[in-house]
């Protein structure tokens, strides 16, 4: 053949393969070949979907390939789903361009998720890396919530922001922790319903990702999107008789007192699978669908029995811990077994029930009392004040109730609240206990006035908040109010009491002593614990979502439940300036304990000042 033949063909060659389409390669595949994962992650480097087979269907789902649309991941924690869906972030980037839409629960989360996730996908993984121009001031192309791309850009927006999801079309849409989102979107409606809607132009091309851990049965959104799949489990096959099954948490079992020691046995054959077991059986594992679903929604669930990061007995371990008290069991249920929570024990509160357990230790501190801390409730003509006890697993004892009347206009009864404040109380082993923290509630007629008191006493952490209703917000905030350091009156902490009412009720219910048991004295009496128990939950629907709503039983007071909700709260502050609990109880517990008073020569006894006992 001679030079120019050769040539020729060469060229031929080469043209021919300019007018083939290009490889199909799926996003596990892309994702093995050019994700690395940065030095912040648990295992930094290359990643290898291998050390997450089952991911490996999850993320091929996604590929443009894949007829499948819509893809549900109710998930538990540590299970990768998160780095599943930069992986496809990551792939539609560089394989398929197109408008891509990331949501997640607020705009807050935006902003950190953009530079501690998406900065570092696309400045860790060089193929992309030179698919977007260096940020620079002023360049509206590379922003926190824009990256903008050949072919197409990254749009990220909160769920809580009705303008980013309606922004634009896209082809590719990320819902992120779903079930955080709220429940209307800037009166909007629905935000998961708005930002699917921004999709339908692309209907038989779009990939649509949800993924979140669930929340409560029956309002949980991911629970809602994969009862509607075709509900695929991961099975996998025991190592002793074969036989296929998905990991649930019946074949989790340890000796008495020993989950520590905790192994998985088969339900077929009994046969013992250890933790070394684990690997070999995500590799020859396989997701089997348990619902015929509408063929263009593909669901997955995923505990965390199946991370390669966390074992079967630091999960029981954590279980032990938890299993005892609602509000823990809650959480273990939801990041663990990554199921939505039931509470099969009702939302009411029985107050007879509770009654019948009142308890007298005397007038000194129950020994197991760690930390005192006090939530005040302001009403027009009096303040009420819960003084709270706290122990080992929050397990807590209601030291006094007080109601101080007079107008809280007036200097005289935050004088009274003062002298309440400053008191210290006998406790038999560390001798005198102050309180540590309270929470005044600043909402009502008197803001001001108790900025103003707070603000005066924030050295002793006696902090105004203002108490917020809805699903996300946390018992007490991340950060402090502006200003707070400096000491400025108007910054009340933001309070989440509808998260606060939960841990309370769910724990007046439990029966036996113990983490998150609520202990009371004798000389309460019938009305204090109605009020306690004077809200429930109910479910309602908001624009077609559904939604759970605190309400008051009508007729009924509830200052004792603020009171307790506030009290709790302080304690939550507490925690967030870096105390510890079982450090504390246990510098407490090494103290001998000192002799106690008999009750004839004991100082005056304790009063409890209350509207109940004094008319």
């Amino acid at each position: 053949m001679t030079d120019a033949a050769a040539t020729l063909e060469l060229v031929d060659a080469a043209w021919r393969r300019g007018l083939a389409p290009e490889p199909q390669i799926t996003v596990s595949e892309w994702a093995d070949r050019h994700r690395m994962l940065p030095q912040t992650n648990a295992e930094p480097g290359r990643w290898r979907t291998d050390r997450v087979p089952y991911l490996r269907e999850v993320m091929d789902a996604l590929s443009t390939a894949s007829p499948v649309e819509r893809v549900v991941l109710m998930k538990g924690a540590q299970t990768g789903g998160t780095e599943a869906g930069l992986n496809a972030i990551g792939y539609w980037i560089a394989h398929a361009p197109g408008m891509i839409l990331a949501v997640w629960p607020s705009i807050d989360m935006v902003r950190r998720n953009s530079r501690t996730r998406i900065e570092p996908l696309i400045d860790g993984t060089p193929i992309l890396r030179e698919k977007f121009a260096p940020a620079r001031a002023k360049d509206p192309g590379n922003t926190v919530s824009l990256k903008e791309f050949p072919g197409g850009a990254l749009v990220m927006t909160g769920a809580n922001s009705a303008t980013g999801l309606r922004s634009l079309p896209a082809r590719y849409l990320v819902l992120d922790e779903v079930d955080a989102f709220p429940a209307d979107a800037g009166g909007e409606g629905d935000p998961v319903a708005l930002a699917i809607q921004r999709t339908v132009t692309f209907r038989g091309r779009r990939k649509v990702f949800m993924i979140s851990t669930p929340t409560e049965a029956g309002t949980s959104r991911i629970e809602k999107a994969y009862a509607e799949s075709d509900r695929r489990r991961y099975h996998v096959p025991c190592p002793h008789c074969g036989t296929f099954r998905p990991l649930t948490w019946s074949g989790v079992r340890w000796p008495e007192g020993e989950p520590e020691a905790a192994f998985y046995a088969c339900h077929d054959c009994g046969g013992v699978i250890e933790e070394r077991d684990k690997p070999a059986l995500l590799a020859a594992g396989e997701w089997r669908a348990t619902a015929a679903g509408d063929g263009r929604t593909a669901g997955y669930h995923l505990s965390a029995l199946y991370s390669p990061f966390e074992t079967w007995s630091e999960i029981a371990m954590e279980f032990a811990a938890a299993h005892r008290d609602p509000v823990r069991l809650k959480a273990w249920t939801n990041l663990k077994l990554g199921e939505a929570f039931e509470d099969r024990e009702g939302e009411a509160v029985d107050p007879t029930g509770i009654m019948a357990r009142l308890e007298d230790w005397g007038d000194a501190l129950p020994e197991a009392v760690a930390v005192l801390t006090a939530g005040v409730d302001v009403q027009g003509d009096r303040l009420e004040l819960e003084i709270v006890g706290w122990g080992l697993g929050e397990e807590s004892w209601s030291i006094e109730y007080t109601v101080l009347f007079g107008d809280p206009a007036r200097p005289e009864v935050w004088e009274a609240l003062d002298a309440e404040l400053t008191r210290t109380f006998d406790h038999p082993q560390s001798g005198k206990l102050p309180l540590r923290a309270v929470a005044i509630d600043s909402g009502g007629h008197h803001t001001q006035t108790v900025y103003r008191y707070a603000r005066d006493r924030a050295g002793r952490r006696v902090w105004a908040i203002k108490g917020v209703g809805g699903a996300g917000v946390p018992v007490w905030p991340k950060r402090p109010p502006r200003g707070a350091a400096a000491g400025k009156v108007g910054r009340p902490y933001i309070v989440g009491v509808d998260a606060a009412k939960e841990v309370v009720t769910s724990r007046l219910r439990l029966r036996d002593a113990g983490a998150g048991y609520c202990h009371f004295p004798v000389g309460r009496d019938l009305d204090y614990f109605r009020q306690l128990g004077s809200e429930r939950i109910v479910r309602t629907w908001r624009r077609g979502v559904a939604i759970r709503e605190w309400r008051k039983d009508p007729g009924v007071r509830n200052e004792a439940l603020d009171c307790r909700v506030y009290a709790y709260a302080a304690l939550q502050g507490l925690v967030a300036t870096g105390f510890r609990m079982q450090a504390e109880a246990g510098r407490i517990a090494a103290i001998p304990p000192r002799e106690r008073p008999s009750p004839a020569i004991s100082e005056k006894p304790r009063v409890i000042r209350s509207a109940w006992f004094d008319g």
